[in-house]
This record gives C-alpha cells, sequence and structure tokens, in this order.
C-alpha cells in the first residue's frame, strides 16, 4: 500500500504541477508579465513549492538515482516537514482560498490535484509507511524555517513586484495589521501542525511495534 500511494502520490503531483505550468505561464503572459516574470510568479506559490518537495521525496524513495540526486529528500526528518506543509496547503486552501475565486476547466483540475488529491495521498503514505517514530521535537524549529522564509521573500517582494500570490497577504488591499494577523494565524497554524505530525509519529510507530 506504501509503495502504491508512492506511485500514485508522485504521478497526480507531476501532472498537476506540469499542468499547472503549462496553462499558468501563458495566462500570467497574457495578463501583461514577461515570461520570467510568469515564471517567478508561478514559483512564488506556496502549493507549487510544497507540491515539488512531495515530489521529490517520492522520486528520492522510488528510485535509486531520485536517492543519489536528493538524498535530503529521503530522510524521516524532511518526509515529516513536507507532510506538514502540504496538510496546510490543503486547510489553508480548502477554509479560505477556495471560495475566493471559481476556476473553471484545467485549472479547476489543477486546483483539485495539487489542493486535495496530492495532500491526501502524501499524508495517508506518510501515515502508513512514511513515519518511524525518529522525529525528535527540535525538529520543528526546522520546519518552521520554510514557512517563515516563505513569508519573508513573499512579504519584501510584494513592494517590489506589486503583486502577492495569495489576497490575504497584500498589505496594499488589507493593510499592514491584517496581514500581519493572517500572517501570525497562518504560522500558528503551521507550527500546531508540526506538533501534530511529532506526535503522530511517535504514535504510529508504536502501532507498529
Amino acid at each position: 500500500m506504501g509503495r502504491f500511494l508512492q506511485k500514485a502520490g508522485l504521478a497526480v503531483g507531476l501532472i498537476g504541477l506540469v499542468l499547472q505550468a503549462c496553462i499558468t505561464i501563458p495566462a500570467s503572459m497574457q495578463a501583461g508579465r514577461s515570461f520570467l516574470g510568469s515564471v517567478v510568479f508561478l514559483f512564488s506559490f506556496f502549493t507549487i513549492l510544497t507540491n515539488i518537495g512531495a515530489v521529490l521525496v517520492h522520486t528520492s524513495l522510488l528510485s535509486p538515482s531520485g536517492y543519489a540526486w536528493f538524498p535530503a529528500f529521503a530522510g524521516s526528518r524532511l518526509r515529516a516537514g513536507v507532510a506538514v506543509a502540504i496538510s496546510l496547503v490543503f486547510i489553508v486552501y480548502a477554509t479560505v482560498l477556495a471560495r475566493l475565486w471559481q476556476p473553471q476547466g484545467l485549472f479547476l483540475l489543477c486546483d483539485i490535484l495539487l489542493h486535495y488529491v496530492t495532500p491526501a495521498l502524501f499524508v495517508l503514505w506518510w501515515l502508513i509507511a512514511g513515519a518511524d517514530g525518529t522525529t525528535r521535537w527540535r525538529d520543528i524549529s526546522w520546519w518552521m524555517v520554510y514557512p517563515l522564509a516563505y513569508l519573508a521573500c513573499v512579504l519584501l517582494r510584494a513592494p517590489i513586484a506589486g503583486e502577492v500570490p495569495y489576497p490575504f497577504l497584500s498589505v496594499e488591499k488589507n493593510g499592514a495589521a491584517s496581514v500581519a494577523v493572517s500572517a501570525l494565524a497562518t504560522t500558528g497554524l503551521f507550527l500546531l501542525l508540526c506538533v501534530i505530525a511529532v506526535v503522530a509519529d511517535h504514535w504510529v510507530a508504536r502501532l507498529r511495534k
């Protein structure tokens, strides 16, 4: 089952990412961005970066060449960290972002694949085969680097690029106080998911024994 979920997660993740790039970059260029600007815009989304992380975890564990290229992604610490991050992708999209727009056609398909299917497959795989009881509370400090660095990059880029990937991070539209509250709430949710991941990791390991 673990192997099946890995292969399914890798296939769905790759299809979703490639398809998203193929439709987002042309649409972004039509909106006035350059090709390079469109590529940067695509990779400014937490969803895209996190799904790439999930694909790299699956690749590193499914193939010897993948393990050689991405050895860090095979480690238990990073596997758990990606499980936390992709859980955040699902929760934030399902509770906040999904009601802000109504994608159609291929955009809707990508939304379903990258926000619902890949998180479900990855977390289920992690619980069944990826968790091994080796995570430690100190790992949380390493996992927190990702969302904090992401927030810093997005907020620093916003005045230069004149855009943000997510509406709730727009200081221009929402004000600094609202953005600060949103950032703190998202970071707090990520921290809570980190705690749950450590507990779940050890609980699953005990069940296996």
